[in-house]
């Protein structure tokens, strides 16, 4: 018994002595954790995020309409046989320039040349008749006055003549309707112009209902055709209301031709007339533009783009493309306080104006915003500011020949919010 009672001491003493033990270890373990996490959050803490900024400041921005246009000659006539007959001979190179008066086509004059002189030995006739008509009335009248003649005799004599002076008319008439269908055989062109190719050919028979010979068209100058919607129309009236858009006075803008290289047409044209009808086909109406054309590099029926310059927004912000950010609901920026730490803003874009985004809502002037580094941009973290060049004259200034268009595009940088 004696011996029992010792070895539950000795028991009971280890028991004890393990306790303690683990009680130790793990206050050990539990102060090693609280240096090391004390240790890490001072160790690392967060850099700075190098950036550009700019500040915001509204200007007067020219800016850029571009529309999909056509071509058109300013006059495009059509050669047309005028009379019926053989075509003898196509006398004018297709496809060259002609000049006014030039001729184009004969026509077989013998049948005209046979009915001229026709005419003219009728209008001989009737004259001959005239000139015996006025000997009788001459000789009615003396006799009349004696009254070798009755009253009757000389009015008689009188419608003679009268009979015979219209009679004479007509026949001038005659002849010179027929002096006119053999001139219509030599067929001329009406203007100075670009030639077509020739819709009959030699030896043909043509009349006035099939009688289309050939077409010209003159190239200066030149008409560019572009077409305005209606929704285009109605968001630059909301614009101008809104004053966020003003036109040039008496709307005089000046047109530039972009060709299908996009290379820029040396002359500059202006809006000469606008359809004040929508078409009821498309929902757009008619603008046209006129160019001076003299070496007659535009042709009829080329596709452009028609750079429509003129309208300023006035007091706009401008800031590049790169700068705003596609969240997942809207655009933004970053904004940088006085402390230099980014906190983003929700903007409203507009359209694109070259390497730039016009901001309708969300910024105001004065403020500093991130252009380059947005990407890496934590809320609320220090900033590394290396201040932005200005901008460019030539990205800005909308010159004709070297603005950026005013488009509708979508942007190239994007992130999630």
């Amino acid at each position: 018994m004696v011996m029992s009672a010792s070895r539950i001491e000795n028991v009971d003493a280890n028991c004890a002595c393990n306790r303690a033990w683990l009680r130790f270890v793990f206050a050990a373990a539990t102060l090693v954790l609280l240096a090391a996490c004390h240790k890490e959050a001072t160790e690392i803490p967060r850099q700075a995020v190098d950036v550009t900024v700019m500040t915001v400041e509204p200007h007067d921005t020219p800016v850029d309409f571009e529309f999909t246009a056509q071509t058109e000659s300013s006059r495009e006539v059509q050669i047309r046989a005028r009379v019926d007959g053989f075509l003898d001979k196509r006398v004018y190179t297709e496809g060259q320039l002609v000049h006014t008066g030039q001729t184009l086509f004969l026509m077989d004059p013998k049948p005209f040349e046979a009915t001229l002189q026709s005419a003219q030995g009728q209008l001989a006739q009737q004259q001959a008749r005239l000139t015996v008509t006025k000997a009788n009335l001459a000789r009615v009248i003396p006799l009349v006055a004696q009254n070798a003649l009755s009253q009757k005799d000389r009015d008689d004599a009188i419608g003679n003549e009268k009979e015979a002076e219209a009679a004479v008319i007509a026949a001038k008439g005659q002849v010179q309707t027929a002096q006119l269908n053999l001139s219509y055989t030599t067929i001329k062109s009406p203007l100075t112009g670009l030639s077509s190719l020739a819709q009959q050919q030699d030896g043909s028979y043509v009349t006035t209902a099939n009688g289309l010979l050939t077409t010209v068209y003159q190239l200066d100058p030149m008409w560019v055709n572009f077409s305005i919607s209606e929704n285009e129309l109605l968001a630059y009236r909301d614009q101008i209301d809104k004053k966020q858009l003003r036109f040039p006075t008496n709307d005089d803008f000046e047109v530039t031709v972009v060709l299908a290289d996009g290379s820029i047409f040396p002359s500059r044209g202006h809006i000469n007339f606008t359809n004040p009808a929508f078409s009821a086909q498309t929902g757009t109406f008619l603008v046209r533009a006129s160019f001076p054309n003299p070496q007659g590099s535009l042709r009829p029926g080329q596709f452009v783009r028609a750079r429509v310059s003129g309208a300023v927004r006035p007091n706009a912000i401008l800031v590049p493309q790169r700068a705003v950010l596609q969240g997942s609901k809207s655009h933004f920026v970053w904004v940088v306080d006085n402390d230099s730490k980014g906190h983003q803003r929700v903007v409203e874009t507009g359209e694109w104006h070259g390497d730039d985004w016009f901001i309708i809502d969300g910024l105001k002037p004065g403020e500093r915003i991130v252009v380059d580094g947005a990407i890496r941009v934590v809320a609320d973290t220090p900033l590394k500011i290396t201040q932005a060049p200005p901008a460019t004259p030539s990205a800005t200034d909308g010159r004709p020949g070297e603005a950026p268009t005013l488009v509708q595009r979508q942007p190239d940088h994007t992130a999630t919010n």
